[in-house]
């Protein structure tokens, strides 16, 4: 029998390769900048065409390399960054497996001119699918211009999996976002089509959050800084009151490295506990600086995760200043009493044995004719109630009032048509005395009964599912009646949020909201659909924002279905609102007519059954 196993050519390795470092035109800017980052370069500049699919280059002004260097730095593991085994725990650099450049020039066409301090010509290096086509001396300014064109061309498998451009050109977003909040000693540009949507200049971690999210994020932060032997904590979380209930600002990094950790994830949550409601987070640019010694980031090619020697100290000493500073955000001042100079208050301080010169008869009694020889009551103490001599008249006239409440809520109830709500396990949709029983709990839920036993509906998420398939409805069928709003609302948008509206404000004009641009990143709100006059508009075009700002879904399929998702949670009835009896027979009724009833469009859960055995367990 003939031998089977072969190695693989170079170019199919690098291919196969590529699949972990190189998933889409973000992770190719992601590791093109921390190369130049690596190289020492206090510029760069980011250009785009066709969201990265057709061209992405980056230029900086770092130090260049020479001819040979620019020729190896394209072989699998060939990188500047280590020497041996040992360099992999005092690393200093973003880049150190030797793996990205091969990745690259494995599924794209590579352009790059370079040139050395001190040099008086560079070199330009052309390579196609890893195959090397020409090398040449080239006269270029200090640093590297690397053009990284037609990504995945030679993988058409791979290229057919790319997303729409808006999304691809929200995942470049949101990882420019991690790479210029790590390096604010950098100066970046980012250009997309030959317009520019970021121009950032060096500065603090500060004043880089709101070249980037806005200038309102000024005022929502407060600073946390503590320095110890194991770790050293610098950043800032946001206040409470701006909780953001989708698409929260969350950065950790370390040592200048971008990273996920859901355990210091839940060591912040754990102290935004009891400040904000469980469907919130908060927003938070952490920065942690450790020994490292102490930390293994060779876990994964993207190096996003990382592996912490201390990790539960670092999680004390984590929660304790991010609870020092809410504490002294929240904190009253004190009042200082200054007794050397102050004005003599006098006191009152009741003496038990003093009598004040008034005899007191301890036989007095108010309420009697003869308790008092200079008092008369002449008239008895008249009552605004029946008589107590009534009580048989009054029972009766209390049972004839119940049942006649009793009957018109019953009657209420039928003309609800509760026939035509489809049957459900657990619920006895025929059984019309059930609405005889609804009450409501905590301002949160509604109780009544049901064929299983005690059904328990959340009436937030129960109206949301109720507006999403009306609201669904007339997104496909039909256009919304416009409103025009009195006062034109004003939104100042991220450069991500701006590049998200512009692309679905022709879909949102179809549904009847008057969205235009003003110059910049700023647009206003002229109108909205007549169903929700009673909602803020601000909050709706932002929620819809946050929606759509989803990298793991195709915007155009469903972007009808997230903007009636939005509508739905915002003209939703909250928690804590009160209903009638008839607002919440309405509501059971209107629930149970809708094609999944049980689960909000989300995947919530809009009710639970109490089983009737259950109270025959806990009451004996």
């Amino acid at each position: 029998m003939s031998d089977i196993i072969r190695l693989l050519p170079d170019s199919v390795a690098n291919q196969i390769a590529a699949g972990e470092v190189i998933q889409r035109p973000a992770s190719v800017i992601k590791e093109l900048v921390e190369n130049s980052i690596d190289a020492g370069a206090t510029s760069v500049t980011i250009v785009l065409k066709d969201a990265g699919r057709t061209l992405i280059q980056v230029v900086d002004n770092g130090c260049g390399m020479s001819e040979t260097d620019a020729r190896l730095a394209f072989e699998r593991h060939a990188t500047s960054k280590i020497r041996n085994a040992d360099d992999l725990f005092a690393l200093q650099t973003m880049g150190f497996r030797g793996e990205a450049l091969a990745s690259i020039a494995a599924i794209a066409q590579i352009d790059l001119r370079t040139m050395q301090k001190g040099d008086r010509i560079g070199t330009r290096l052309v390579i196609n699918g890893s195959k090397v086509e020409s090398q040449e001396p080239e006269a270029c300014v200090l640093g590297s211009n690397m053009m990284v064109k037609n990504i995945f061309f030679n993988v058409p498998a791979r290229r057919k999996f790319l997303k729409k451009d808006p999304v691809e050109m929200s995942a470049i977003m949101r990882e420019f976002e991690r790479l210029a909040l790590v390096n604010t000693a950098v100066d970046f540009t980012l250009v997309s089509n030959d317009i520019t949507i970021h121009s950032l200049r060096r500065g603090s971690m500060k004043e880089r959050v709101c070249q980037l999210f806005g200038k309102n994020l000024d005022k929502q932060l407060i600073p946390i800084e503590t320095d110890t032997t194991i770790v050293s904590i610098s950043g800032f979380v946001g206040l409470p009151a701006n909780a953001r209930k989708r698409n929260p600002l969350q950065f950790f990094m370390v040592n200048g490295r971008n990273m996920r950790h859901p355990y210091f994830h839940k060591a912040v949550m754990q102290c935004y506990e009891r400040l904000i409601p469980a469907d919130e987070q908060p927003n938070y640019f952490i920065n942690l600086r450790v020994d490292p010694e102490t930390i293994d980031v060779n876990i994964h090619p993207t190096k996003h995760e990382i592996k912490f020697e201390n990790e539960q100290a670092i999680w004390q000493i984590l929660t304790a200043a991010i609870r020092d500073s809410l504490g002294r955000y929240n904190a009253a001042p004190a009042i200082d009493f200054d007794l050397a100079d102050a004005p003599e208050i006098p006191v009152f301080r009741p003496n038990p044995t003093a009598t004040h010169d008034v005899d007191i008869d301890p036989k007095y009694n108010p309420f009697s004719a003869s308790s008092s020889p200079s008092r008369t009551v002449s008239t008895p103490i008249r009552s605004n109630g029946p008589s107590v001599e009534n009580w048989e008249q009054l029972y009766d006239n209390f049972i004839r009032r119940r049942d006649e409440g009793l009957a018109s809520m019953a009657e209420s109830r039928l003309n609800t048509s509760p026939a035509a709500s489809p049957e459900i396990e657990g619920l006895d949709a025929e059984d019309d005395g059930n609405a005889l029983f609804t009450q409501q709990f905590g301002g949160a839920y509604i109780l009544t009964p049901s064929q299983g036993g005690l059904m328990v509906i959340d009436q937030h998420r129960a109206h949301v599912r109720v507006l999403y398939d009306r609201y669904l409805h007339h997104t496909s069928d039909e256009a919304f009646v416009v409103q025009a709003t009195m006062f034109p609302d004003l939104l100042t948008l991220s450069p991500r949020a701006h590049e998200i509206l512009t692309d679905i404000a022709p879909r949102l004009r179809e549904l009847g909201f008057v969205v235009t641009h003003r110059g910049g990143t700023e647009w206003s709100i002229d109108g909205i659909p007549s169903l929700l006059k009673d909602s803020s508009p601000k909050a709706l075009v932002e929620d819809m924002i946050d929606s759509v700002d989803d990298t793991g879904q195709e915007v155009g399929a469903t972007l009808h279905e997230r903007i009636a998702l939005a509508m739905a949670r915002n003209g939703a009835i909250r928690r804590g609102q009160v209903l009638s009896y008839a607002e919440m027979d309405r509501l059971i009724a209107d629930l149970f007519r809708s094609s999944s009833p049980a689960i909000t469009p989300d995947g919530k859960n809009v009710f639970a059954i109490i089983p009737g055995d259950y109270f025959n367990r806990i009451l004996g």
